[in-house]
This record gives C-alpha cells, sequence and structure tokens, in this order.
C-alpha cells in the first residue's frame, strides 16, 4: 500500500539539465534505427515531445527533406501551419530572423465564408488560399488529413510547389491513408506510418530544423 503521507521532493535541476538528461535517455533507450545523422536530430525530438519510441521509428524522409527545410527558413519562407495549435507551439523568432512568418488560415474570414459556401471543409479551404501566398514554404499539417489531402492534390495537378511538407496528423479517418499518399509524391516531406502523430510532434519536427538552420 502506497503510503501518501510521504512528503513530495520537487525537482530542482535547471529545464536544460531536464531535457538535456532526456535526449540521453532517448539515445540510451532507442536502439538501432536506420535514419541519417542529419534525420535523427529531429527523430529524437518527436520522440522527446511524445514519449513515444514507435511513433519516433515510424518516421518516414524524403532524402532532401531536412536540406530543403533549412534553405527554406534561411531564405524566409512562409511556414504553414493547419491549425492554431501548431502555430502556437513553433518557436517564431527562429522563423522570424530570416524574415519568415508563421501564418495559419483555417480562421480566416473568407477562409470560413467559402468553405460554407462550398459546403466543405475550412481545411480545404485554407490549403488553397496558403499556396497562393506561400509559394517554395513549409506546410506543417499536424491535425486535418482533409488539409494534407488537399495539399497533395494541388501538387499532383501542378499548382502547389511547397518547399517541405512537414505531414503528421492524427487520428482514425484518413490519417494514416493520408501520409501514405504525401510518402509516395517526389517532394521533399518529413511523415510517419501510421495513426499516430499530431500537432505536438509537427511542432516539435519543425523546431527541429530551425535549429538546425540556426547552425553553420
Amino acid at each position: 500500500m502506497m503510503d501518501f503521507k510521504t512528503e513530495f521532493k520537487p525537482l530542482t535541476v535547471q529545464p536544460q539539465q531536464i531535457e538535456g538528461r532526456s535526449f540521453e535517455m532517448i539515445d540510451e533507450e532507442i536502439g538501432e534505427h536506420h535514419f541519417t545523422e542529419e534525420q535523427y536530430p529531429i527523430v529524437r525530438r518527436v520522440i522527446h515531445a511524445s514519449a513515444d519510441f514507435e511513433l519516433g521509428k515510424s518516421m518516414l524522409f524524403h532524402p532532401d527533406a531536412v536540406q530543403a527545410g533549412i534553405q527554406a527558413i534561411r531564405n524566409g519562407k512562409k511556414v504553414v501551419a493547419d491549425v492554431q495549435m501548431v502555430q502556437v507551439g513553433v518557436s517564431k523568432p527562429r522563423i522570424e530572423k530570416y524574415g519568415g512568418e508563421v501564418r495559419v488560415y483555417i480562421s480566416d474570414p473568407d477562409v470560413m465564408e467559402e468553405a460554407k459556401r462550398l459546403n466543405t471543409t475550412r481545411a480545404i479551404i485554407s490549403i488553397r488560399k496558403a499556396i497562393k501566398e506561400a509559394d517554395g514554404g513549409i506546410f506543417a499539417i499536424g491535425n486535418a488529413p482533409t488539409a494534407l489531402l488537399e495539399l497533395i492534390r494541388l501538387v499532383k495537378e501542378g499548382e502547389a510547389k511547397p518547399g517541405l511538407v512537414i505531414g503528421l496528423p492524427v487520428g482514425f479517418v484518413s490519417a494514416a491513408e493520408s501520409k501514405e499518399e504525401l510518402a509516395k509524391l517526389d517532394i521533399p516531406y518529413i511523415t510517419n506510418l501510421g495513426r499516430k502523430g499530431g500537432s505536438t510532434v509537427t511542432v516539435a519536427a519543425l523546431n527541429a530544423i530551425s535549429l538546425l538552420a540556426e547552425q553553420v
């Protein structure tokens, strides 16, 4: 039986020490993996954000993905997030220092009006608007499979030319399928297999790339 009278003693170490120790534990526990030296920092931050090694090991990278993301940030390209949760979590100073910005279109009045008129989702209409304003940018999709599927359609039709797609939507309806379709494209992408994903891991992947962009 647990003794609930025992006094709780909070940790007093610095946040940097906790993060450093967390990364050490991930390195110790992940075991064998197939990721390259430039891909692994992204995988490690995804695991750090989710505490999910299965999710981390399911990550998929286009060969040009990491460098494409770094160059997009350094060239001041826009980052398009599918939802505010992704926008809030991104380290904006690292994007803005190169002249970029993080935008989310899903709550724009014209997007809501058009979605209602066409009887479709705001996620789909937001992507149609975003591709007109963020050519060569990074599209970070962690919540809406419909947004990712629409972006894939526009890429196939030659209407969208993203610099990098981080497609990590979570869910039971179309999430896994949308990521499978993304992995078939010959454009820079970061995604994963299966239903797992979400805004938190999308932010983790994007922040990892922005950290790499700062390195000389």
